[in-house]
């Protein structure tokens, strides 16, 4: 077994396709700047349609394995976090790692909405801590196409893109995953849903084509249950890692809303320029945006050896977590 895991690249992609406000403001009838003073978002990525869900997660993941320089018969497990896959049966993991050649690396999807990558990203550190093999994760989705167009609160927010790290193995306890928590609140199970496509309500049957795009149901609540549930999750992982928030080096949060995220940064006591912030240029792609931030991050500043990065989210189910982590 390896005493810790390390990160050892990133990688990020986004459709080529860039949508500005203008265009879903006039659209809605929503008066100039809305959309922004709202959410802080300016444009977003949506996928065009030759775009596949796994052609952009096997995008970000060839990065991150170039970026980290590793033989790619050396990852041992893939983990798709993805709320969008290609078919609800077969999982779009091992065909994304079949594209990649990952030759036969274990590879199976996670649905864990906005909150996907955290718990990939810690299922991932526990198969390599305990194997001593690499990890791919990777956080994918194209919500562009479970958007209700008529629906004001998901049609500003929603974009497509994919992001990823490969983790090793490590025997400095100071890198890897340092303090995690996970929380789940099932009682908001409705506040975030596409109504039909489970078990539940099949799509054949005569099923409405609006039961089978993406619904908020109470925007407030969620800003409200999602700032408490990241804030809290925050707070528990730094305990567990034994920190304090001023020893963050960067705040990296799920890119749902900027409002949301500044005021988890204000509840923690990090400062603004602490925290990563990606959204303005590609709003939220659920999962996707804390490794998209974190590899666009990387790019721009590259992350050294000792930083310590806080990671949180929180969204449908309501499922939230956070995680510390040593680079």
């Amino acid at each position: 077994m390896s005493r810790s895991s390390r990160i050892l690249g990133f990688g990020h992609h986004a459709p080529a396709r860039k949508v500005e406000n203008p265009e879903i403001e006039n659209r809605l009838g929503l008066e100039p700047g809305w959309i922004e003073r709202r959410t802080g978002i300016r444009s977003r990525f949506w996928a065009t349609d030759e775009d596949t869900l796994s052609g952009l997660a096997a995008c970000a993941g060839d990065m991150a394995l170039a970026n980290a320089g590793i033989d790619r018969g050396d990852i041992g497990l893939l983990l798709l976090a993805t709320s969008t896959p290609d078919h609800l049966l077969p999982p779009s993991a091992p065909l994304v790692a079949h594209r990649l050649g990952l030759g036969r690396a274990g590879a199976v999807d996670l649905t864990g909405a906005c909150a996907g990558f955290i718990y990939a990203l810690m299922f991932a550190d526990g198969f390599t801590r305990l194997h001593g093999k690499a990890a791919l994760v990777i956080a994918a989705n194209i919500l562009s196409r479970r958007i209700n167009p008529a629906e004001r609160a998901s049609a500003v927010l929603f974009a497509d893109a994919a992001g990823a790290v490969v983790i090793g193995p490590c025997n400095d306890p100071d890198r890897g995953i340092l303090g995690a928590a996970v929380d789940s609140d099932g009682s908001r199970y409705g506040l975030i849903q596409i109504p039909a496509g489970g078990s539940n309500r099949p799509f054949h049957g005569g099923v409405d084509l609006g039961q089978t795009r993406m619904t908020i149901t109470d925007g407030r609540e969620v800003f409200a249950k999602a700032v408490e549930m990241m804030t809290a999750c925050s707070k528990k992982a730094l305990t567990a890692a034994q920190m304090q928030p001023q020893d963050i080096d960067r705040f990296v949060p799920h890119q749902a809303n900027a409002r949301i995220f500044d005021a988890v940064g204000r509840n923690l006591g990090i400062a603004d320029h602490a925290i990563v912030k990606t959204i303005a240029e590609y709003g939220n792609s659920s999962a996707a945006t804390i490794p998209l931030s974190l590899s666009l991050a990387h790019r721009a500043e590259p992350l050294r050896p000792g930083e310590k990065i806080l990671l949180a989210a929180a969204g449908a189910g309501l499922s939230g977590g956070a995680l510390v982590v040593g680079i």
